[in-house]
């Protein structure tokens, strides 16, 4: 029997480039996080003091209150932080680590690395898990089940991790190394058919034939809705 619930995760933007702010919001309300954006440090800093927020995603270079200056505001609000930044030298890196932030990423980085990352310190701080609706199907990654019209559709633990991953990262085309990276977690041999296996499993048990589709020479991708 699988036991619902829902707590919604509200995660703070800092980003002063709307293009960047924008491509990771989509992603993350896609993978079923509520996001708040704020282009300058100023504007981040009065959203931190009015509203509760879970996660703060952390540019370096905003104008106004930089981003070194705004981690030592949210660590005195003991708010999880990772920096997202062009700044990839070993020392801006300590730097920033040292500080306090729990994660620090490079841009230009993956999407899909970017998720990950969210979930893991989101999962370290003990944050409630999300719960997805993808089209029809309910994804509860805390009880990791999945139902539809409130019956459970059994899946293995392999064939959770892989639909979990394509429902975080809908619209994007996967290669196959990435799939495998994060669901086996090993490295991708070539010629290895585990993940086609794995999807065609998958699809059939939610009856997913179109939802699922294969992207040539790339690997897969998870339609978003319509």
């Amino acid at each position: 029997m699988c036991k619902m619930g829902w707590n919604m995760i509200k995660i703070l933007i800092a980003e002063d480039e709307e293009p960047i702010a924008n491509l990771i919001k989509m992603n993350l309300r896609r993978a079923g996080y509520q996001c708040v954006w704020a282009p300058d440090g100023e504007k981040a800093a009065d959203l931190m003091d009015r509203e509760k927020f879970d996660l703060l995603l952390l540019d370096i270079m905003l104008p106004g209150i930089n981003g070194y200056e705004l981690m030592e505001y949210a660590k005195a609000i003991e708010l999880p932080v990772i920096f997202l930044t062009a700044l990839g030298s070993t020392g801006n890196k300590v730097k920033g680590l040292k500080m306090g932030a729990d994660d620090y990423l490079t841009k230009p980085f993956e999407i899909v690395e970017l998720l990950a990352r969210v979930e893991a310190v989101l999962r370290r701080y003990h944050k409630a898990e999300t719960v997805l609706t993808v089209f029809d199907v309910v994804i509860d990654s805390s009880s990791r089940c999945v139902t539809r019209n409130g019956e459970q559709i059994p899946l293995t633990m392999k064939e959770f991790d892989l639909l979990l991953l394509l429902a975080r990262n809908r619209n994007i085309a996967l290669y196959r190394e990435t799939i495998y990276e994060n669901v086996w977690g090993g490295e991708y041999m070539g010629q290895s058919r585990t993940v086609d296996l794995h999807i065609q499993r998958l699809k059939k048990k939610l009856n997913w034939d179109n939802e699922i589709t294969a992207v040539y020479k790339v690997g897969y991708r998870l339609e978003g809705e319509k």
